[in-house]
């Protein structure tokens, strides 16, 4: 199992871990992981890995096995099990994930329909969701999402058990993505503490502090996707 530290810490950008592993395909497993995996929507992060001797651009980071497999940008060799290095991330692009990631979760509040897919990314991220019909006044969708921004809420994290969220369904707001469950426990974001808080969800990525770290945010399309779901975008200004 690979210690995940960016769930711990989404702003830890560099840590030491020992190689504990490769996979069949060229991957690097190490026993702690700054860098997040590609799941929920949220790309795997890039970055470095340097070690005495050595040094490796990480193109992107998967799932592997109950841990976290790195994999490398080029072709090279890989440093050997017991090695111990220095991990690095592109924390620039990161950072924008987790400013899309947060932002995404605020429209859902805006919009408060049931999410049927989503997508993350450095500069725009998108919801798809369960909307016959598209919005009269996507301006007015806009203005409230970035008027909850400029709130400053605090983004904070709990956990409830697999049998908490069974008794509250109410919490899953994703139709295509289930959380994961099966470990016990199931990691909650929040969004505002208090009479402050305006959302709830589980989710496993990478969020800003607060949402004010955010930005202005625009909306700039809104597609028909199928019969019933609408697609809508916002990118960071």
């Amino acid at each position: 199992m690979t210690e995940m530290l960016f769930r711990d810490d989404a702003y830890l950008a560099e840590a030491e871990a020992r190689v504990v592993g490769h996979t069949p395909e060229g991957g690097i497993v190490l026993s702690a992981s700054v860098f997040y995996p590609t799941g929920g929507g949220q790309p795997g992060d890039s970055g470095w890995l340097s070690w005495e001797g050595g040094r490796m651009a990480i193109a992107t980071a998967l799932k592997h096995e109950g841990g976290v497999a790195l994999v490398p940008g080029e072709v090279v060799a890989l440093p050997p099990v017991g090695t111990v290095v220095v991990q690095s991330l592109d924390w620039e692009r990161r950072h924008r994930h987790m400013r899309v990631h947060t932002a995404l979760h605020l429209l859902s509040v805006v919009i408060p329909l049931a999410v049927t897919g989503g997508q993350i990314g450095a500069e725009r991220g998108r919801l798809d969701f369960d909307m016959p019909e598209p919005p009269q006044d996507l301006a007015a969708i806009e203005d409230r999402l970035n008027r909850l921004i400029d709130l400053d809420l605090a983004v904070t994290e709990t956990w409830i058990t697999d049998e908490e969220l069974a008794a509250n369904p109410g919490l899953v707001k994703t139709m295509s993505v289930r959380p994961p469950v099966g470990q016990g426990r199931v990691r909650l974001v929040r969004i505002g503490l208090g009479e402050t808080q305006v959302d709830l969800q589980p989710c496993g990525g990478t969020h800003v502090a607060r949402t004010s770290e955010i930005g202005r945010v625009a909306l700039t399309k809104v597609e028909k996707k199928g019969r019933q779901n609408r697609r809508v975008t916002l990118e960071l200004v």
